[in-house]
């Protein structure tokens, strides 16, 4: 490790010999179809199916595949940064680790407790909105459950905790399981949505598509107070729907759908090969996704004029539309497979993130015990389940879930920078992939990152400095008396100089 003006740096030679300690070793199970399974498993979930007609609807109008494209590059330019560090730093945390060897402790276990709104409390929204569909199915069918029991507006939401527990049993039983699982579910939604692309295109209107980018005009209602985006509040500004500036609105918006590919990175410790897996997984899946986001938006806003859709079942409204009802059930269907592996694929970043912290003694250390059958981090990830289980079916989630956007990009703008950092600070460290035209690629995807974190409602600002005030004070509570580096650190290419701090011993 490295201790300069009381920061705390942990070394990636300290944080690669981590992953080799017996009692801390995750067993080594995946591929680059894995991983691009998993980031597709992730992110195609709610996004595609309800937020395309939302935005087009009162934001974009049929531009809303052009908020999807603008979305989609900015999240490929933080994928450009989280790729670059994973194959640098190819060790469970993702974001975590990153900026513990760039930024120092603080910084990381700060991004750690950030990591918290982006995976459990994602992970629990999601087993809410799970619940709903499965009601909607059952419905369906004559058999729905009451309302108190199930749906977004349960008081105890027995279908929510179970999903919730059930995709903690898979994680727990092994990441190849975990990853099997993903396959079948990950083959399934896909091939709905492939279904719906290319059914509806034979319903396609070209009147449907013009005006294209309808003019601008004030946002309904605009927000005021704490509900306005919270640039609005800073610069006066008020938001504007459709045009040019309803087509960005509409990309801070649908950027829910692209959430989960940074996921990839931490399962960095579980894949064979690292170096090329991970970039090879960050990119396959995001541009799978963002691929069938334009083609699915096109598809929707063709088939129905974008002043009629359904803002809450676009999809299955548009082909009602068209007289094809069928369709409706067979969406729902994708849409609760997608769900599901959201779930679980939510649920093993958080675990992987809490194992790491807990591995560099933040949290208590006796939880980053792995399995000696599994290899895998039974204990976080049981609680892990546990407390989000708990979330999903007692708590009402709604105005939380923006939280789950601000969290995220707050990681991106964090990784974005530190690439630049390490790349400075560690010239010499071997990278399988590097970040091209650098430091511009970096620092335009944190200033892109950024912008849409300003876009989101001024309350949401709110409860993220809250959350993080929070996690400070827990850190300095326990986490920094407790931590490795607190006491020097236990590894032999780590060793004291003479003024007290750090240095690397070296290596023959």
């Amino acid at each position: 490790m490295t201790v300069a003006n009381g920061r705390r740096v942990k070394s990636v030679e300290d944080s690669i010999a981590d992953t080799e300690e017996p009692e801390h070793q995750l067993k080594k199970n995946l591929s680059g179809l894995d991983l691009t399974v998993f980031g597709v498993g992730v992110i195609i979930g709610t996004g595609i199916f309800v937020l395309t007609g939302e935005v087009a609807q009162t934001t974009a109008g049929p531009a809303v595949a052009i908020s999807f494209v603008i979305a989609g590059v900015v999240c490929g330019l933080a994928a450009l940064c989280y790729a670059e560090f994973a194959s640098t730093v190819p060790v469970a945390g993702s974001a975590y680790t990153f900026s513990y060897a760039t930024f120092g402790e603080l910084i990381a276990w700060i991004i750690g407790w950030d990591l918290v709104l982006e995976l459990a409390l994602g992970a629990a929204t999601v087993s809410v909105g799970w619940s709903g569909y499965l009601n909607q199915l059952l419905s369906d069918i004559g058999i729905g459950l009451p309302e108190s029991i199930a749906g977004e507006t349960a008081r105890f939401n027995i279908p929510a905790i179970f999903i919730a527990l059930v995709m903690t049993g898979v994680l727990i039983l092994g990441i190849k399981l975990s990853s099997r699982i993903t396959s079948i579910i990950v083959a399934i939604k896909v091939v709905i949505v492939l279904l719906v692309i290319v059914v509806g295109v034979f319903y396609v209107k070209a009147a449907n598509f013009s005006p294209f980018i309808p003019p601008t005009q004030p946002a309904e209602g605009g927000g005021s107070g704490l509900t306005q985006p919270f640039i609005q509040l800073l610069t006066g500004f008020a938001p504007a729907s459709f045009g040019v500036e309803g087509v960005i609105a509409g990309a801070a918006i649908v950027f829910f759908a692209f959430i989960g590919f940074d996921i990839v990175a931490t399962a960095a410790e579980e894949t064979k090969d690292p170096a090329k897996d991970l970039p090879r997984g960050i990119f396959g899946s995001l541009a799978v996704c963002t691929i069938l986001y334009v083609l699915v938006s096109l598809v929707v806003v063709g088939m129905q004029n974008y002043t009629e859709l359904n803002a809450s079942a676009p999809l299955a409204g548009a082909f009602s539309s068209v007289g094809l009802p069928f369709f409706a059930g067979i969406i729902s269907v994708g849409a609760l497979a997608g769900l599901t592996s959201v779930v679980m694929i939510l649920l093993l970043g958080q675990s992987r993130v809490l194992f790491a912290m807990s591995r560099d003694h933040l949290l208590p250390p006796g939880l980053a015990k792995v399995h000696p059958t599994y290899g895998t981090p039974y204990r976080i990830t049981l609680i892990t389940g546990g407390v989000v289980a708990v979330m999903a079916g007692l708590i009402p989630l709604g105005t939380l879930a923006e939280l789950v956007n601000i969290g995220t990009l707050f990681a991106f703008v964090l990784v974005s920078i530190g690439v630049v950092v390490l790349r400075r600070t560690r010239p010499e460290l071997p990278r399988a992939f590097r970040v091209p035209l650098m430091p511009v690629l970096p620092i335009v995807a944190a200033l892109a990152s950024f912008y849409l974190m300003l876009n989101l409602p001024t309350d949401t600002w709110i409860r993220f400095a809250v959350w993080m005030a929070i996690g400070v004070a827990v850190y300095y509570l326990y986490g920094r008396k407790h931590s490795r580096l607190a006491k020097g650190g236990d590894h032999d290419h780590s060793v004291e100089t003479g003024d007290g701090t750090a240095g690397q011993r070296p290596r023959s």
